[in-house]
């Protein structure tokens, strides 16, 4: 057990391990110390100078992110001295950063606003070099714009923990500027879309490229008819972009909220989820039988499959075949719902929400072109809603149309990590043992980045592991590679706590990311869970609207017509 040093914070005495930083201390004593460049768990390099205290035995001030507490110290975190370094700081910042606050992404969202208006800055105080970097929107999903970027490393931070290392600084001294290897386009990086680095800046250099003026276009075109479909955990996190509690399950408002934007249909996601494991159930009992490439892997998150192969292309062989829920539904609708409404598929518009920016990169690959006309993430729906005039949270709860209303359990929860595995084993354990009655895979569950299980079914010895987080899934990677750890199903999610924790996501305040004891992770996947628990189905084999599918247009799963909607091939990115 680490030595204890007790300390006083204001005043305030304050008793912590040893080795603690001022910041963490901080936090105990409720006191609030600024920061820019911190994010907990994923930055703190002490760059910025926003976060400087007044503490005795130290030269000056010092970066509370970093600097560690000693016995009896006494430190002062907001006296004239330390007031004047941060607002200097935060003028000199403003010296070279566009200023287009109206129009800017993070309006009324924005940690650097939030603190020059605290701090009463002169933003002209420093009128730095006039210069204009340009714009980087070459990638289908995120857009990059270095004038509004304040060089606090966040997202390179981020994008090095995700073992991506697309971005870093280039250039010295006031001409740094963040980018790709020698200046090259995202679009031409090593990027996989995850997104992280989006959640992580803390002003508008980073956000989704948005589709949203297309989808209102759609709206307003007679010729078209549009449909949305909705992935499970935005259900789980769109509430807090209304300020509504972290962990709000708002399903009902948001089938309605959308109902409200235009003319459509609303479809509920969690039914392609059911598809899904469905085809990859019985992909993987065939695999078990056949003695084809082992483990499999889950192929539902388009950033991971985009890492396989940029980084692992001798893994390809065992990505599972099936496509994402969000192209599984949008090849659905193109063909099966098309068919049985006489309509033709240039003239469905098809819209996914999605917690994912690599969603919208998925959606370009060029074997799965034209099946989701367009993919917005919570945010962007956020704001269409807000566009509206829409009261959110005034809204009655309406649930979703048919015929893809109702799905099981198993759908609901492939927005946490450990819920593809979980929902796959449910239904490959009964197709294997028709006795198996177990539902609840506890050891797959929760926010733990690698969890492995093994389980007995119909004489089989089923090895799984779940990692998320592309730090993990290396770790996991190179464990198979070595021959150190052997599995028969492998899932992989790309964002830390899977897609409740996407780079599509609201963004929260550093106060709540920094200094909340909830866990945003836990918090969120909760929705999903309970869910599940009050579904009436939660095995996606029970499910009627799959027997609907099966008996109506597939067959049976992983036939022919199956594999020529609902699976894809993927090939060697030689990029690296």
């Amino acid at each position: 057990m680490a030595k204890e040093v007790t300390l006083t914070i204001n005043g305030i005495s304050v008793t912590v391990p040893e080795g603690t930083t001022i910041l963490e201390a901080a936090r105990k004593a409720h006191i609030v110390i600024p920061t820019l460049c911190y994010l907990k768990d994923v930055s703190c390099v002490g760059s910025c100078r926003m976060c400087v205290v007044e503490a005795t035995g130290a030269r000056g001030l010092v970066a509370a992110c970093v600097y560690p507490v000693a016995e009896g110290m006494e430190v002062r975190t907001n006296t004239a001295k330390c007031r004047e370094s941060r607002k200097m700081t935060l003028e000199l910042l403003l010296s070279k950063h566009k200023k287009k606050c109206l129009s800017c992404e993070r309006n009324h969202n924005c940690e650097l606003q939030k603190l020059s208006l605290g701090y009463g800055v002169d933003e002209d105080r420093f009128l730095g070099e006039d210069f204009v970097l340009p714009v980087d929107d070459s990638a289908p999903y995120v857009v990059r714009d270095n004038d509004k970027c304040i060089n606090c490393m966040r997202c390179v931070a981020a994008c090095r923990k995700q073992h991506v290392n697309a971005i870093g600084p280039i250039g010295r001294g006031f001409n740094v500027h963040i980018g790709s290897a020698f200046d090259m386009p995202l679009a031409e990086s090593v990027c996989v879309g995850c997104g992280q680095c989006i959640v992580a800046c803390p002003v508008g250099a980073l956000s989704e490229r948005s589709t949203i003026d297309e989808v209102w276009n759609a709206f307003a075109d007679p010729t078209k008819k549009v449909v949305f479909f909705t992935a499970p955990s935005v259900r789980a996190t769109l509430g807090e972009a209304f300020d509504m509690p972290i962990g709000t399950n708002v399903e009902g408002k948001m089938v309605a909220a959308i109902r409200r934007l235009g003319p459509c249909e609303v479809f509920n996601m969690d039914v392609t989820a059911d598809l899904t494991i469905m085809e990859e159930a019985s992909e993987l009992i065939n695999r078990i039988k056949t003695g084809k490439p082992m483990p499999m892997f889950t192929s539902c998150c388009p950033a991971w499959v985009k890492f396989v192969e940029q980084r692992y292309p001798e893994m390809i062989p065992h990505l599972s075949t099936c496509k994402s829920p969000q192209q599984m539904f949008g090849a659905l609708l193109k063909t099966y719902w098309c068919e049985k409404h006489h309509i033709r598929p240039e003239d469905l518009y098809t819209v996914s929400v999605i917690p994912c920016t690599a969603k919208k990169y998925e959606c370009h690959r060029e074997e799965m072109e034209g099946e989701v006309n367009a993919a917005i993430t919570t945010r962007e729906l956020a704001r269409m809603i807000k566009t509206a005039g829409i009261e959110f949270t005034k809204l009655p709860d309406e649930e979703f149309d048919n015929p893809f209303a109702a799905a099981t359990g198993g759908g609901a929860i492939f927005g946490a990590t450990g819920g593809v595995m979980e929902a796959a084993l449910r239904t490959a354990a009964h197709m294997l043992d028709g006795n198996f009655e177990v539902l609840d895979f506890f050891a797959v569950r929760g926010s733990n980045p690698i969890k492995e299980a093994t389980y007995l079914v119909a004489g089989h010895t089923l090895k799984v592991a779940v990692a998320s987080g592309l730090e993990n899934a290396v770790t996991i990677l190179e464990q198979i590679k070595s021959g150190e750890k052997q599995y028969d199903f492998v899932e992989i999610m790309a964002c830390p706590g899977g897609c409740v924790n996407g780079g599509g996501q609201p963004t929260l305040s550093d106060s709540v990311r920094n200094n909340s004891d909830i866990s945003l992770k836990d918090a969120r996947a909760k929705v999903l869970y309970l869910s599940d628990g009050h579904a009436d189905i939660r095995r996606s084999s029970n499910s009627p609207v799959m027997d609907m599918l099966y008996e109506d247009y597939f067959i049976f799963p992983n036939s022919h017509k199956a594999h020529e909607v609902l699976h894809t091939t993927y090939k060697e990115d030689e990029r690296i």
